[in-house]
């Protein structure tokens, strides 16, 4: 356990307390920060640290990993007499894991190398199931050295890692992670409404579909969602709501079109203005179900 790096975690949410704790599992002294004390409580219980405040958390750290909603938590907690840039050591390495705009994460690691801080960003896909089975991929933005350093850490959290490129590519990936995302779940919610009211056997259906060509991870992830109307969120609508505006900004700013994109972005939209924000993202289903007639 000595040899390993100490690492504060800040951000224990439905992704962020899962992956903690398997740093944890695999030796690593982890030291979490989040503003709920039952996250603090799980993190402890686990074998973790809690800690009452972000510097208290890096103080100490050798490697600090952020896992928070979006592009604003993240300055939140990077930035500012409290944050993790003060507080953290000369030469910490900060994995930024959160999902965010390519740019934010450029804009970090320069602010961080004035501080000596070296930086990677390193957003996720798998969602909850993967957080928890160790089994994420994970999408790197940074120096080769650094990304040298963390290999063993992202070992431990998931089974894909791959260094795309420079600071802000691993977030470039990740928008592009979660335009297929959408854009596959949008079809298999089109097909389950279209399956149904043909009358054919939803669980037969999606069976012999999985085991085809229109078979995907997500198709085999979210068939159970589908076929329950088991919405409780691994990944929620407000989140894919956020990651879509990343993607179609960012393909914006330079000339790449998405129609269809553009098109499931404003879907996701509008589940999310009908209140169903806090679902898990397969509901999708749920706004095809009222596009059709279907009672909700």
């Amino acid at each position: 356990m000595s040899n390993l790096p100490t690492i504060a975690w800040i951000g224990l949410g439905i992704m962020g307390s899962p992956m903690s704790e398997n740093l944890v599992k695999a030796g690593y002294r982890v030291t979490g920060h989040t503003l709920e004390q039952d996250k603090l409580d799980r993190l402890a219980a686990a074998g973790g640290t809690a800690a009452a405040s972000i510097a208290e958390a890096v103080r100490d750290a050798d490697v600090i990993v952020t896992m928070v909603p979006a592009s604003p938590q993240v300055e939140a907690v990077a930035y500012g007499p409290d944050g993790v840039l003060e507080n953290a050591r000369r030469g910490a390495l900060l994995i930024d894991m959160s999902s965010i705009t390519p740019q934010t994460s450029v804009d970090l690691a320069a602010a961080a190398k004035e501080k000596g801080i070296r930086v990677l960003d390193a957003p996720v896909s798998g969602g909850e199931a993967g957080a928890i089975e160790a089994v994420l991929s994970i999408m790197v933005g940074g120096d080769q050295a650094d990304f040298d350093e963390a290999r063993p850490l992202f070992e431990a959290l998931g089974k894909t890692i791959v260094r795309c490129g420079p600071h802000g590519s691993g977030q470039t990936v990740k928008a592009a992670n979660q335009l297929i995302v959408a854009v596959n779940i949008q079809a298999c919610a089109e097909a389950v409404v279209f399956l149904e009211k043909s009358g054919v056997d939803l669980a037969a259906a999606l069976e012999v579909l999985g085991g085809g060509l229109a078979g995907s991870t997500v198709l085999a992830r979210k068939k159970d969602n589908f076929l329950n109307r088991d919405f409780t969120p691994g990944f929620r609508v407000d989140l894919h709501h956020k990651d879509m505006g990343i993607v179609t900004d960012a393909a914006r700013n330079v000339g790449a079109a998405l129609p269809v994109g553009a098109v499931v972005a404003q879907l996701v939209a509008s589940l999310r203005a009908q209140g169903d924000g806090g679902l898990d993202h397969s509901a999708l289903l749920r706004a095809v179900e009222r596009l059709s007639g279907a009672r909700i």
